[in-house]
């Protein structure tokens, strides 16, 4: 199966952002059109839990984890700044209880002041202790479509530490003041109590800047995203413009479902994005730190990704940037698909860079087309946390502690390996769905677009819109980029495979 970006419902979207489910560059995208097609319960749930042991997961946290988190919940340590007249809110999926991130957009005389309070897990966590420890070992929090396994107790992920509205909270407050064109002129940060207002979803702020009553910090963000999207663009930055795929519940049992992004998820992730930016810069210009990297692509991978746009009829102008390329894309059109699944050839190998004293020769994320770091998710990825500590240091002017500095050697490696193990999980809960979904219908006829072939051998990928799945086909000559009928061979929920064959 590709490594397409998978979300599974009701989960947090664990990203560079609180918005698309996958990083630029990261987990790239697959898939047009939505599946309806339903699973029944019955074995899932044994097919989630085998995959819980066969990638190892963490059960239930130790007894002296959860009371050094109960303990925690009610002792955190408290800045003296209050913030709390600021109007914050949040904006996440429905239901979501791990708030990371709160938004307050205001207008400034020449520009826009975005405020973006995170939340401060180091207020709750002792450094060495349980708490600590035990996050060190699952690295980032793991979702299941019928459970997840948390970085935190949920004591302090879904209570003392979430940003959760009408409660006020420890944060650690970036303030990044924006020009009319959305480039930045000021960033500060520091400790503050915050409250936020209100727990928004996507489809409820995208409903308001739709019908015109968007006011405030929802109107303010229909303008700066646009701007910071557009800036991204000029920069040389990727955003795919595919839909994820996700596992949904359906009645007794899950469906697989393509699911397009609405365009207030784009202008929320550009927020996380900025920050993250300006997180990268504040530990560059300081010699310490830990930064999210993308390498950029080789000229063979680059010609490579050229051939196939040629190919496919994907216009590719001289002197036009991969991002430029893309941006114009409609994945509903066959050979757009293709040309987006092909073309993640250009965006792998993200991984963390810590360092203290020079930087690393190659600090920049290629998608982001800048430096950057991963601090808006603490709650839910372990790496945020100490990203975080090391920027409230260097912005107080203060020495980064000792302890933050000894993790800094190790978080990379940490943060791979379970950023594996989490990617591994999300794609095998997929498969397992998308097998148990197309069990009885193994020798049925299918409409699909081929988005992958091998190259010199047969057979490669293909997409079914109805239901939504992205599976393995076997047959010669396979046209890339066109609609072929393709028959189903095989539906193995056991061993999570899925198989078609041109018809």
């Amino acid at each position: 199966m590709p490594h397409t970006t998978i979300r599974l419902a009701g989960q947090r979207r664990n990203t560079l952002t609180n918005g698309p489910a996958n990083e630029p560059g990261e987990q790239p995208e697959d898939g047009t059109g939505t599946g309806t097609t339903g699973s029944r319960a019955d074995g899932l749930l044994d097919g989630f839990a085998r995959i819980r042991r066969d990638f190892d997961l963490p059960g239930g946290f130790p007894a002296s984890v959860l009371e050094e988190a109960g303990q925690a919940a009610g002792a955190a340590l408290t800045p003296g700044e209050d913030r709390t007249e600021l109007p914050f809110v949040t904006i996440d999926p429905p239901g979501s209880m791990d708030l990371d991130q709160a938004l307050c957009i205001e207008k400034r005389p020449d520009g826009y002041r975005v405020w973006y309070a995170i939340a401060d897990v180091a207020a709750f966590v002792r450094p060495g202790g349980a708490v600590d420890l035990e996050a060190r070992t699952r690295g980032e929090t793991v979702y299941l479509p019928d459970s997840r396994v948390p970085l935190h107790p949920t004591v302090l992920s879904e209570g003392a530490a979430s940003l959760l509205p009408g409660q006020t909270r420890p944060a650690a407050l970036w303030c990044v003041d924006l020009d009319s064109d959305g480039e930045t002129v000021g960033v500060d940060l520091r400790r503050a109590m915050v409250r936020s207002r209100d727990r928004l979803d996507y489809e409820t702020v995208q409903a308001a800047v739709d019908t015109g009553t968007a006011e405030g910090t929802l109107k303010l963000l229909a303008e700066v995203g646009p701007l910071l999207l557009a800036l991204e663009r000029a920069r040389g930055g990727v955003t795919l413009p595919t839909p994820e795929q996700e596992v949904v519940p359906d009645g007794d049992g899950y469906v697989v479902e393509f699911r397009a992004s609405l365009p207030c998820e784009a202008w929320n992730a550009q927020i996380s994005l900025l920050t993250g930016m300006s997180a990268a810069q504040l530990m560059l210009d300081a010699g310490v730190g830990v930064l999210r990297i993308l390498p950029e692509a080789g000229p063979q991978d680059l010609a490579k990704v050229r051939r196939v746009a040629a190919a496919l009829g994907v216009p590719w102008p001289d002197g036009a940037s991969y991002g430029e390329v893309v941006h114009g894309l409609d994945p509903k059109i066959p050979g757009h698909a293709a040309f987006l699944h092909e073309s993640t050839i250009l965006l792998r190998g993200a991984a963390y860079a810590s360092f203290n004293g020079s930087p690393p020769a190659h600090a920049a994320h290629a998608a982001v087309a800048a430096p950057y770091a991963h601090v808006t998710a603490p709650l839910r990825r372990l790496v945020d946390r100490y990203a975080t500590e090391v920027c409230l240091a260097v912005a107080a002017g203060e020495p980064v502690p000792e302890r933050v500095e000894e993790a800094l050697v190790v978080l990379p490696e940490q943060m791979a390996v379970s950023g594996r193990r989490a990617a591994g999980v999300e794609r095998a809960c997929v498969d397992l769905v998308e097998a148990a979904v197309l069990r009885h219908r193994v020798g049925d006829l299918f409409d699909a677009v081929v988005i992958d072939v091998d190259e010199g051998k047969p057979g490669g990928q293909v997409q079914v819109t109805e239901p939504a799945v992205i599976a393995r086909c076997d047959g010669d000559r396979l046209p890339l980029g066109e609609r072929v009928r393709v028959r189903l061979t095989r539906a193995e929920p056991g061993t999570r495979e899925v198989r078609f064959t041109l018809a």
